[in-house]
């Protein structure tokens, strides 16, 4: 695929078709990110069998991963400043292609550790390559359309979510019966450490491929003749700000915790929801992320069509809190035996039905879809030069995908797995405070009278 586009540096491409190339090219690494993200929610309950670990223990793999936003997203502007967008694409799927080797050793050894460290070098990677597509699909053509363009490449994103638990389902959690809980108790610690290692074998297979296709892409792209559009010079002034400049905008930093809120939430909602499943005994747990990615899918659609014309994003931001905490409550107090919330919605379908309360949960996809391009726009208007530093701000605020899981999977270990949902409450009033007053808010103090 050669893309021939002789701009200078920054400069949008006003070639239609190599627009449409570069969106094609691109719309597969934003493809590429959702698949590997979306992973962990078939990951969890499959590694909580093969290292025995409870529901703690088993969220560390979002910690891991999430973490990893945090900790490596000024090293990766650091880096895209010395590289170039290009560069740094080539770059990000070199280090997610070394983390998907690591997942080889981790399972010979089922060391979970090991796995550990592959998931935060495989999220290192994908947080470089965050950092270089999303300006350069703004760069990639006119300004005035980027907002579509970033639309059109959540669906891609989020609709790996849709492929990938039903990908790994069929990889990985066929005859699962067989390593049950139930199945494993039955066992001496031996063989029962022989079946979980036999299970952790399936892993080899699909990461090997998974990193022969990374380095494949990787060399594609370094071959191509991809526009490399350098990351653009900060406005004049913007390093005049001072140490904590940013932090005096209260609709930034009010926005990054209603942002931390977010991550955190969708996270819940994609990545335990198999967890779930699996305790109820829901037969097809392991593709379960598949309901709330769905769920997701739709919502970006909604957005895309709704936005602005008939809904504004504040709007949205608060029907989608508004949703979120009604969910929680049927997911909290719903029925567990029931399925008739599943036999409404997805009865004309022939997909398998789930119980209310899992329902409920994968229906949260549906409130979080708007939540993230409602909050960007709200919690940085009026930043001015602060705009660039801004953004870095709200980019770690991703951390909340790391936190918020960890501590389900305490309070599910303590109260069970149900009642530790009540954790998204606070969550979803938070982001309504934000949607309906806090994205206001443009001094932290009122002056005093008469000052």
């Amino acid at each position: 695929m050669a893309v021939s586009m002789d701009k200078a540096p920054g400069r949008a491409a006003d070639s239609p078709r190599a627009v449409m190339v570069g969106m094609a090219f691109v719309a597969l690494l934003f493809f590429i990110l959702g698949f590997v993200t979306w992973l962990n929610g078939s990951l969890v309950p499959f590694l909580k069998i093969v290292c025995g670990l409870n529901n703690f223990q088993a969220l560390w793999v979002t910690f891991a991963f999430y973490i990893a936003y945090t900790v490596m997203a000024l090293p990766s502007a650091a880096v895209l400043r010395r590289t170039g967008y290009k560069k740094g694409m080539t770059l990000g799927l070199a280090v997610m292609g070394a983390g998907a080797l690591l997942f080889i050793p981790a399972a010979h050894t089922t060391h979970y550790e090991l796995f550990l460290l592959a998931l935060f070098t495989l999220a290192s990677g994908m947080t470089l390559m965050q950092t270089a597509i999303n300006p350069y699909i703004v760069c990639l053509g006119a300004r005035d359309s980027a907002a579509m363009r970033i639309s059109i490449m959540g669906l891609f994103n989020k609709g790996a979510g849709v492929v990938v638990p039903l990908v790994f389902s069929s990889l990985m959690l066929a005859d699962i019966d067989r390593f049950s809980h139930t199945a494993l108790a039955t066992l001496d610690p031996a063989a029962r450490e022989g079946m979980r290692a036999l299970l952790a074998q399936r892993l080899v297979f699909p990461y090997a491929c998974m990193a022969i296709a990374l380095f494949a892409i990787m060399a594609f792209i370094h071959v191509s003749s991809l526009p490399d559009i350098p990351p653009e010079a900060d406005a004049e002034g913007a390093r005049d700000g001072g140490r904590g400049g940013v932090l005096g905008y209260p609709q930034l930093v009010l926005g990054a915790l209603a942002l931390f809120a977010y991550v955190g939430v969708e996270v819940i909602a994609g990545d335990t929801i198999g967890l779930y499943g699996h305790e109820l005994d829901v037969a097809n747990f392991g593709v379960l992320t598949s309901y709330t990615m769905v769920c997701m899918v739709i919502g970006y659609l909604v957005g895309v069509v709704a936005i602005p014309r008939w809904l504004s994003q504040q709007g949205a931001l608060v029907l989608s809190a508004l949703a979120g905490l009604v969910l929680t409550v049927g997911v909290a107090t719903g029925s567990m035996q029931s399925s008739g919330i599943a036999r409404v919605l997805l009865g004309w379908s022939g997909v398998p039905l789930v119980p209310d309360t899992v329902m409920c949960l994968a229906l949260l996809g549906l409130a979080n879809a708007m939540v993230w391009p409602a909050i960007w726009p709200l919690a940085l208007e009026g930043l001015g030069r602060h705009t660039a530093s801004g953004a870095a701000i709200l980019i770690m605020a991703i951390s909340g995908g790391a936190i918020l899981p960890l501590l389900y999977g305490r309070l599910a270990d303590v109260s069970g797995a149900r009642g530790a949902y009540w954790l998204l409450l606070p969550c979803y009033a938070l982001i309504l405070w934000y949607a309906a007053s806090g994205h206001r808010r443009r001094r932290w103090r009122r002056p005093a009278p008469g000052g």
